[in-house]
C-alpha cells in the first residue's frame, strides 16, 4: 500500500496541471466575454497546459515502469553481471522514450500556433531541401544517438563496468543517447562522446565477469630460495580476504644477466578487490625478501682478472 501510495503522489503534479488546464478550457467563454485577446490567451494556455500534464504523465509513468522491471535487480553484488546488463539497456530506453514524449510534446505546443503552423507546412512542402540541410546540421547529434541506440542493445560496456580508456582506469557512471561519463580512480569524471565505444577500441574488465587476475612481479638476485618465496605467497592468499581462492601461482617468467623476474598471478572476486590484494601482497613479498633473504636485490657482478706479468713479479717481490 504504501509503494501504491507513494507512486500515485507522483502523479499529483501532472493531474493537479490538468484540472487546471480543464478550468481554463471551461472558463474561456467567460474570458472571452470580457476580453477577446485574453480569451485567446487563456484558450493557449489551456492547451498548452494540457499537453503539458499529458506528457509529465507519461514521463512519471516510464520511470514507474523503468521501477518495476528492475525492482529485482541489484548491481550492487559481487556477481552482478545480468542485473547491470538489464540496468543499461532499461536505463537508455527509458531516457529514448523521455526524449521522444517531450520531443512530440514540444511539437504540439508549437503547432498550436497559428503562425507556427504554417510554417511547418511551408517546411512540409520543402521536405527535400529541409530533410538535406538537416541532416548535414545534425549528422553528428543523430549519429550520437544511434551509438547510444547499439550500446543499449550490443551491450560493449554496462553501468558499472571497470574500463580503461584513453589510458584511464575508471569505472562506467553514467550512459546516456549521446555521452558516456567515467569514473576515474581518483574521482575525475571522464567524458566521452557515445560514438567512441563504437569506433574506438578499449579495454573492458567486466566483459562477461567481475573476476579478474591480478599479477605483481618482482626482481631479484639468483641466490633467492623460489620455494620459500612461493610458500609465502601462499600464505599472504590465505590470510586475505580479498583472495577468491582460485588462482595462486609464482613463476620465474625471465632471467637476465643480473637480475630475476619472478611473477605472482592471483585471482579477486573484482578489479577493486585486484587492485588492493596486489599492492598487498607486492609490499609483503618484499618485506619478507628484505627480512629472510636481505642480499636478494638485483646485483651487477664484475670480476677482474688480472694476467700481464709485472704485477705477477711485483707480486712476488713484496711476498719475499
Amino acid at each position: 500500500m504504501k509503494i501504491s501510495l507513494k507512486n500515485l503522489k507522483k502523479f499529483l503534479l501532472p493531474i493537479l496541471i490538468f484540472v487546471v488546464s480543464l478550468t481554463i478550457s471551461m472558463l474561456k467563454t467567460t474570458f472571452y466575454g470580457i476580453n477577446a485577446e485574453l480569451g485567446r490567451i487563456m484558450e493557449k494556455a489551456g492547451a498548452i497546459l494540457l499537453i503539458a500534464s499529458f506528457a509529465w504523465a507519461a514521463i512519471v509513468a516510464t520511470h514507474m515502469a523503468k521501477r518495476i522491471f528492475l525492482r529485482h535487480t541489484d548491481i550492487t553484488v559481487a556477481d552482478n553481471l545480468h542485473s547491470r546488463k538489464l540496468y543499461t539497456q532499461y536505463t537508455i530506453i527509458e531516457r529514448i522514450i523521455v526524449f521522444i514524449i517531450i520531443l512530440v510534446a514540444i511539437a504540439f505546443v508549437l503547432m498550436s500556433f497559428e503562425n507556427i503552423r504554417r510554417i511547418g507546412i511551408s517546411i512540409f512542402a520543402s521536405a527535400g531541401i529541409a530533410g538535406i540541410i538537416l541532416g548535414l546540421a545534425a549528422q553528428k547529434v543523430f549519429g550520437s544517438m544511434l551509438a547510444g541506440l547499439q550500446i543499449a542493445f550490443t551491450q560493449p560496456i554496462r553501468m558499472d563496468d571497470v574500463v580503461i580508456v584513453e589510458g584511464e582506469w575508471g569505472r562506467i557512471e553514467e550512459i546516456t543517447l549521446t555521452y558516456v561519463v567515467i569514473k576515474i580512480w581518483d574521482l575525475r569524471r571522464l567524458v566521452v562522446p557515445s560514438t567512441y565505444f563504437i569506433e574506438h577500441p578499449f579495454q573492458n574488465w567486466t566483459r562477461t565477469s567481475a573476476e579478474l587476475l591480478g599479477t605483481v612481479f618482482i626482481y631479484t638476485d639468483y641466490s633467492v630460495d623460489f620455494d620459500r618465496v612461493r610458500e609465502e605467497l601462499t600464505r599472504l592468499l590465505e590470510s586475505s580476504q580479498l583472495w577468491d581462492g582460485k588462482v595462486n601461482v609464482l613463476q620465474v617468467t625471465d632471467a637476465k644477466e643480473n637480475r630475476v623476474e619472478v611473477r605472482a598471478l592471483m585471482s579477486t572476486r573484482n578489479s577493486s578487490d585486484g587492485w588492493d590484494l596486489r599492492v598487498y601482497v607486492r609490499e609483503h613479498l618484499l618485506l619478507f625478501l628484505q627480512r629472510e633473504f636481505p642480499d636478494s636485490l638485483p646485483k651487477t657482478r664484475v670480476y677482474v682478472e688480472n694476467n700481464r706479468p709485472e704485477s705477477r713479479n711485483s707480486g712476488s717481490a713484496l711476498n719475499s
